[in-house]
């Protein structure tokens, strides 16, 4: 099918044109639609994911000592780079130059301001604290009855009872 405007080309956009009681259809080259603004291209939608990711090649990509290594798991910023995830949580500790400003530009800050692992102290052995276990069961007993799921809220209250 030939533009109906300059009558050259093909017609790649094919536009319904409805004004008042009258229907017309127009049919245009690439050219003559980019005249009218018509966008020729469709863009594809973008996943935060995709963002993300593409955040980090750009920024490893900048990162100076490529061969630089964690010292406990052996993960080095071409790994992170090419994977996109860290070894370890003392990689935050071995990159820390390198990602800081990676982390300020993808999450705004470089302070964490949520959940904080602590981990146990070795002197009072593998079994968590009474009163912590049963926060954190509470605190999944409300997530479990917020999301409705009443099955494992009971198992959870079951749990709870058996410490109290």
């Amino acid at each position: 099918m030939v533009c109906d405007q300059c009558r050259e080309r093909d017609a790649v956009v094919h536009l319904t044109q409805i004004v008042g009681q009258t229907v017309a259809q127009v049919h245009l080259c690439e050219k003559c639609a980019a005249e009218r603004g018509i966008e020729t291209t469709v863009a594809e939608p973008t996943h935060p994911l995709g963002d993300f990711l593409q955040a980090v090649q750009q920024q490893a990509a900048q990162l100076p000592g490529d061969a630089a290594r964690c010292a406990y798991c052996g993960t080095s910023l071409r790994d992170f780079r090419a994977s996109g995830r860290l070894g370890c949580a003392q990689c935050y500790g071995a990159f820390d130059q390198s990602l800081r400003e990676l982390l300020r530009r993808v999450h705004g800050s470089t302070r964490h301001e949520g959940w904080r692992y602590e981990p146990q102290d070795a002197s009072e052995g593998t079994a968590p604290d009474r009163e912590g276990t049963l926060r954190a069961l509470r605190d999944r007993l409300q997530r479990a009855i917020a999301d409705e799921a009443f099955e494992t809220a009971a198992a959870i209250r079951d749990e709870i009872r058996g410490l109290e």
